[in-house]
């Protein structure tokens, strides 16, 4: 299984507008982040998970040339907003995208896109097949398993999602540990880690660690990272061992743990 951080920045990304601190001025392109997003590679699915704003730019970049399935983890505008591109891939494979997302995400994708799922839908709109998914029923896209993992993003509910050894949270501020026992034996963890002051809606830096230590990965990537957490470099120096900073870009091999 092959991981790649598409986007790893939050809502504004980074650098953010107009602003002039030192994270946003930096010339490290590892402190330049899109809006987050991931892709999930194995031999015969490549599953994309969210698309904000950036999707374009970002398939562009990663050479993206099929998608078996898009899962989205929620309905804010930095996840959903990119989907109207999703039409080049129809294009190409004559069929509409598989949508994975639950009942209430799939209705505001409808509200925003009600162009695609008009009962006459103008000539090249984007074609959209949604399926609905629920907590604790892992559902399957190509030959993958996906099992989806609640937390809650201050208090709208949102999804992360098992995959074999991976495990994708973003946008979270609280789990449960039942949530957490979905995670046992992952060799690869992906969580958020806005800043280090507390945050409304998010893990800061010291929350995402111990999540890092409740669930015990070989490995861990914080994404979700905003402005105010500081340089690239020099906060990844300051973490665990086994423990990273992920930027745009950064794709790694992920093996079966035996």
């Amino acid at each position: 299984m092959r991981l790649t951080f598409l986007g790893t920045g939050t809502s504004q990304g980074v650098p953010v507008i107009s602003c002039r601190c030192r994270v946003c001025l930096s010339p490290d392109e590892k402190d330049k982040r899109l809006r987050t997003s991931a892709l999930v590679e194995t031999h015969g699915t490549t599953i994309l998970i969210d698309a904000g704003p950036d999707f374009r730019q970002q398939m562009l970049r990663a050479d993206v040339r099929r998608l078996d399935g898009i899962l989205l983890t929620h309905e804010h505008k930095d996840h959903i907003s990119g989907l109207d591109d999703v039409r080049a891939f129809n294009y190409t494979t004559g069929r509409p995208v598989d949508l994975y997302a639950e009942p209430r995400v799939q209705q505001r994708v409808r509200q925003d896109f009600d162009y695609a799922f008009a009962e006459h839908p103008y000539p090249g709109v984007p074609e959209i097949e949604l399926h609905a998914i629920s907590p604790d029923t892992p559902f399957r896209v190509g030959d993958v398993v996906v099992e989806p993992v609640r937390g809650l993003h201050y208090k709208l509910p949102v999804f992360g999602f098992r995959i074999g050894p991976l495990a994708y949270l973003t946008d979270m501020n609280s789990i449960e540990q039942k949530e957490l026992d979905k995670l046992a034996g992952v060799d690869t963890l992906v969580v958020n880690a806005l800043r280090k002051e507390p945050h409304l809606s998010h893990f800061t830096l010291e929350e995402a660690l111990r999540i890092c230590r409740r669930v015990s990965p070989r490995i861990a990537y914080f994404t979700h990272v905003s402005h105010q957490m500081g340089r690239h470099a020099e906060e990844e120096a300051a973490l665990p061992e086994n423990v990273r900073f992920a930027y745009d870009g950064l794709s790694i091999e992920i093996p079966e743990r035996p």
